[in-house]
């Protein structure tokens, strides 16, 4: 094998349709672009979605939808589901140990919902002012 006879692969190489060279051709006299009209004219064309000066699909059809990417990072409790665990230090851990939270979750967020009896300790978890004021009625408290 030598540089003069290398050559590409069979296929690898198509050649260009050559516009506007005589009846013959096949693409001669308007070279492939009809007669007459905005796309047929050098330059011409009309933006993505344009819909000859007709009110666009994507604006006749309403707005809608929102996903939160930050969503499936935080997970909210509420205060009864940890009572219901029945310990008396609850930590990020724990929840994960418990199912309580999934595998992707990096915050939670403890809300009051009805009453609690037991005191319980929380580490490391953010809490609402409200769960707070409940849990410390009964004796617990939240550590950082």
């Amino acid at each position: 094998m030598r540089l003069n006879t290398l050559k590409p692969a069979q296929g690898a190489k198509k050649t260009a349709k050559r516009l506007g060279r005589g009846i013959g051709s096949g693409t001669g006299k308007t070279s492939g672009r009809g007669h007459k009209g905005q796309k047929a004219r050098s330059g011409g064309y009309h933006k993505v979605g344009f819909e000859g000066g007709q009110m666009p699909l994507q604006r006749r059809l309403p707005k809608f939808g929102f996903r939160s990417r930050k969503a499936k990072l935080t997970k909210q409790i509420r205060l009864t589901e940890l009572e219901r665990l029945g310990v008396k230090e609850i930590t990020f851990e724990l929840l994960r140990k418990k199912g309580l939270i999934g595998p992707l979750v990096k915050t939670v967020k403890v809300f009051k919902d009805s009453s609690i009896e037991k005191a319980m300790i929380l580490k490391g978890l953010k809490i609402s002012a409200g769960a707070k004021a409940m849990l410390e009625s009964v004796g617990g408290k939240v550590e950082g």
